[in-house]
């Protein structure tokens, strides 16, 4: 298990963050992020259809880092491991395996039944039980995906891609491009509504915002390509401040940073994710923040516009996304 995946997941399950290891220490690297578990940069997966689709079971796909499998042209049998689990959801596709802890505290966990737990780490003896025709997995470790692909067809998803993107891209590979399109037309709708409910109630044009969340081991995240900051930073919405711009143009996912930074990182709005039940140093990390000097004097926290999030509810997977469209008014009206 790479440490880049180790970091991802036990920051966040879901999205941006789900926290499955809670004994994980090991630092991250700045490719790998609290909200997802794979690189935030590579080329964009490419699926070629065969000559005759119709008559063809199978079907060749080059992944986002570059590996080539030939996959079933209508799977059936998925395994899905990554923070974006609620993507299959939304497509209404059953997996038949998943590591089950991702999902813990999310929005959709009632949704899980009949889904089998491969564990963290994957179990590849119950991998194999489950005689998978497709595996999708966030994790870029070389020897996982080498594992996986001697039991079934692998592909390697990024999950940090912006949800236009990573779900009509799934509905490809997965044989529902119809429902990922219907799915994305009636989203663009909700999120529309929400920023229209925002301005109404004084949110102005130009304003920018910050999401923090901590780590354990005291250590503090600013996030960027993940989570909660795929559905702010869009261009109806608010905006990245210039130091979690220049996080962005990296195309990193996250950054670690002292609190002696968070003025230059803290925008007209902030955004204060809550760690995972099980992560009480995390817990305690975040209150002793929120009870210092240099947070009670950023302008954000004295205008009253700082909100708090769960993080394991604040993530860019597909049913996440749609929750906070109703939530986000709620939240920032308060």
């Amino acid at each position: 298990m790479s440490k880049k995946m180790k970091i991802a997941l036990a920051l966040g399950g879901i999205a941006l963050f789900g926290t499955l290891l809670t004994a994980c220490g090991s630092s991250g690297e700045n490719n790998a992020a609290p909200g997802g578990s794979a690189p935030a940069s590579g080329p964009a997966a490419s699926v070629s259809a065969p000559p005759s689709a119709a008559a063809a079971s199978v079907r060749k796909i080059t992944d986002y880092i570059g590996h080539e499998a030939e996959i079933p042209v209508s799977p059936e049998r998925v395994i899905f491991v990554g923070e974006t689990f609620s993507d299959l959801l939304a497509l209404d596709v059953k997996a038949v395996g998943t590591s089950l802890s991702m999902a813990s505290e999310t929005v959709y966990e009632d949704r899980m039944d009949g889904i089998e737990d491969i564990g963290f780490p994957i179990n590849l003896e119950k991998v194999i039980s489950l005689a998978p025709d497709l595996i999708i997995i966030a994790d870029t470790d070389e020897k996982v995906y080498e594992q996986l692909g001697k039991v079934a067809p692998t592909i390697v998803f990024d999950t940090f891609a912006p949800l236009e993107e990573r779900l009509p891209l799934l509905g490809d590979i997965l044989g529902k491009k119809e429902q990922a399109a219907a799915w994305l037309e009636e989203y663009d709708k909700q999120e529309e509504r929400m920023w229209k409910q925002l301005e109404a109630a004084g949110l102005q044009p130009g304003e920018t915002a910050s999401v923090f969340t901590y780590y354990p081991g005291e250590r503090l995240f600013v996030m960027a390509r993940t989570g909660l900051s795929q559905v702010l930073y869009v261009p109806e919405g608010l905006k990245p401040t210039a130091r979690i711009q220049q996080v962005l143009d990296a195309g990193s996912g996250f950054e670690q940073i002292s609190p002696e930074l968070l003025p230059e990182y803290a925008g007209d709005r902030i955004f204060i994710l809550n760690p995972a039940s099980e992560l009480q140093d995390a817990i305690q990390s975040t209150a002793d923040l929120l009870q210092s000097r240099i947070w009670q004097d950023l302008p954000a926290v004295k205008a009253g516009h700082v909100y708090r999030l769960d993080i394991k509810q604040s993530g860019s997977d597909a049913l996440s996304r749609q929750w906070l469209t109703e939530q986000l008014p709620k939240l920032m009206a308060e």
